[in-house]
């Protein structure tokens, strides 16, 4: 690369570590979670949420006290609310007051994650520690389509949680002379890929469960880039009250990839 490459290289990689510390930090973000509840039949009160929560075959339910708001897609609801059945994977954001009540469903399970701009993880956040950014780091890799997508069942940050996705191929690539491999899930939409994996630098100087990489969609020759240098902390990273699920067995790579982001402060 010129110089002028190599600045523009290095602008972009800060941007996008800002945007990434900038979404963890922001007031509702992952870092303002100040519990994580797995709810159940029986109607049950938490100290930094309101009313009363329950889940069943209907869905999320909340019984408000009188006189408490919740805003749910933008519409005021009092008294008793139903959030339905929520997807795998997804989930609805009250907004109480200055904060955010999370109503999710992770591994068949029902959760509540208030999120408070208060939080002290949040408010003494100073950023997550990376490896400079390096060209040596960007890999060029041949996605290989699977007949049909793989149910592939993995653990979670949280012990006796599972999760599966639906793996549509496996990326192959050379790196420090190896012939490596990656198992890949579906991205945020239908055209991107992600994938969650470990190497030796996990434990050591990058945190030790998972780290993921967002991939975009391959080219029309199957080809695909991984720069490692994005290689992100997952929620978990930061914070117990996370669900991230970990990468699986054929994930956990042999070299050191020293690159992307390190162990958080807040794990040290």
């Amino acid at each position: 690369m010129t110089t002028i490459e190599t600045g523009a290289f290095t602008a972009e990689w800060q941007a996008w570590h800002r945007a990434h510390d900038e979404k963890l930090a922001a007031p509702n973000g992952f870092l303002a979670i100040t519990s994580l509840h797995w709810l159940g039949d029986v109607p049950t009160r938490y100290p930094d949420a309101p009313g009363a929560w329950s889940t069943g075959p209907d869905g999320v339910t909340v019984l408000l006290d009188e006189g408490t708001e919740l805003v749910v897609d933008g519409e005021p609801v009092r008294g008793r609310h139903s959030f339905g059945v929520l997807p795998e994977r997804g989930g609805v954001n009250a907004v109480w007051g200055d904060a955010v009540i999370e109503v999710a469903r992770r591994g068949g399970h029902d959760i509540l994650r208030p999120r408070h701009p208060g939080n002290a993880l949040r408010t003494a956040f100073a950023g997550t520690p990376a490896y400079a950014p390096d060209p040596q780091w960007v890999v060029t890799g041949r996605y290989e389509a699977f007949d049909h997508p793989r149910p592939t069942t993995v653990g979670a940050a949280v012990e006796g949680l599972e999760h599966v996705y639906d793996a549509p191929g496996r990326i192959h690539f050379t790196l420090d002379g190896q012939e490596l491999s990656l198992t890949a899930f579906p991205g945020h939409d239908k055209e991107s890929l992600i994938v969650l994996f470990t190497d030796a630098t996990s434990g050591v100087t990058t945190y030790a469960a998972n780290r993921v990489l967002q991939l975009a969609r391959p080219d029309a020759d199957g080809q695909v880039t991984l720069d490692f240098n994005r290689a992100a902390n997952l929620p978990c990273a930061y914070t117990d009250l996370a669900t991230c699920p970990l990468p699986p067995a054929e994930n956990r790579l042999p070299v050191a990839i020293e690159a992307g982001e390190q162990i958080p402060a807040e794990r040290r």
